[in-house]
């Protein structure tokens, strides 16, 4: 990925403000696309405060504290009561199970 571009958030809201033409604007402050400067744009707005940031997003709640998950002595996965409960597991219930990039996903078949 790319490094960002540093520029003066101050500048190029001056820029746009006086109506400078975009291909004016990514020429003095060396962006390659449009995208670039828009997204400069706002990172601008939101750093001068004439903009709020958006809240939100992945990570924006607290996870709920789960008890974690053990493997018995004999390879059974283990889980709580409680959690069992929460996501509405039954004792008939079959699931698959398979490895992905970020862990393991367990689906109920």
């Amino acid at each position: 990925m790319p490094k960002k571009k540093a520029f003066d958030p101050a500048k190029l809201i001056k820029m746009i403000d006086d109506e400078t033409p975009q291909a004016e604007i990514m020429k003095k402050l060396g962006f390659r696309s449009s995208t670039q400067l828009k997204t400069a744009y706002m990172s601008a707005l939101i750093a001068e405060g004439k903009v709020p940031a958006i809240k939100g997003g992945r990570g924006a709640k607290k996870a709920a504290k789960v008890k974690p998950i053990a493997v018995g002595k004999r390879g059974s996965i283990i889980i709580s009561k409680e959690q069992v409960q929460r996501l509405g597991i039954g004792a008939k219930d079959t699931f698959t199970l398979r490895k992905t990039k970020i862990g393991i996903a367990l689906k109920r078949v």
